[in-house]
């Protein structure tokens, strides 16, 4: 396989990464719209489940700086070295789509409050950081460094 055929491979694999970046950045607004739609039906607010969405969000915040580090980061200079390399090459896609899985849960986490009754404001963090941090991670194609 050629250099072109590599870069062409690469560009299309990150065309398909930015199609799922924004259908999973469109389902967290639809959260929002949902949870507004749906409205809260319960009128006593269990607060524990939100502290417990909360410990859990912080864990999920960190995990995706673990998932960036062990995946993305590390496979993207084997990629600039090497764009045939198929390891390293699944290491940075995996690594992108976990990042964005964990950041759509984020999200469904102020789905499932506002589903059960929190306010609006509450919700909002959860929906507004799920989207931050997938569009701050939007994927970024690899320099090629040409062997002289």
């Amino acid at each position: 396989m050629g250099l072109g055929e590599n870069i062409r491979k690469m560009s299309k694999l990150l065309r398909t990464l930015r199609a799922v970046q924004w259908a999973m950045l469109l389902s967290i607004v639809l959260y929002g719209v949902i949870g507004e739609l749906t409205g809260p039906r319960v009128t006593h607010v269990d607060q524990t489940l939100s502290y417990i969405f909360t410990s859990l969000s912080v864990g999920i915040v960190g995990m995706i700086f673990i998932v960036r580090r062990t995946l993305v980061l590390r496979a993207q200079p084997a990629l600039s070295l090497n764009p045939e390399d198929a390891l390293s090459l699944n290491h940075w896609k995996t690594g992108y789509i976990a990042t964005y899985a964990l950041c759509e849960a984020l999200a469904l986490f102020g789905l499932v409050l506002r589903i059960r009754g929190s306010a609006l404001q509450q919700s909002l963090l959860f929906y507004a950081a799920g989207f931050t941090l997938m569009l701050f991670f939007r994927p970024i194609r690899p320099a090629v460094v040409k062997a002289i």
